[in-house]
């Protein structure tokens, strides 16, 4: 597996969790104070479109790497919960760091 893979995995884990974090922040001001409900109308919206490119990359990471079903989908709702993507990422990168190969040619021995 190349190690772009992971990289825009990690990209994703990073940008969504933020994001997420961001938009439970507007829920509070909207919801607690009545303010900023345009603000997070905008912020839902662009974490939901963030969200969508993290689980195809959370995805195809998962198929290459082989993972059982019960650990993709763990990974894939990790985006939905605040902070989880955080931990989750770390621990992918963990098991998956292995698995990388540096893409240049394997000689093989005579």
């Amino acid at each position: 597996m190349k190690s772009s893979v992971l990289t825009r995995y990690r990209v994703m884990a990073y940008v969504t969790a933020v994001m997420l974090l961001i938009l439970c922040a507007c829920m509070v001001a909207k919801y607690g104070f009545d303010k900023g409900e345009g603000l997070t109308l905008v912020v839902s919206q662009v974490h939901g479109v963030l969200y969508i490119i993290y689980l195809i990359f959370a995805f195809d990471l998962g198929s290459k790497a082989k993972w059982p079903f019960g650990k993709l989908l763990w990974v894939l709702v990790s985006g939905t919960i605040p902070t989880a993507a955080f931990f989750v990422e770390r621990n992918v990168v963990r098991d998956v760091e292995p698995l990388i190969t540096d893409g240049s040619p394997v000689t093989a021995k005579a």
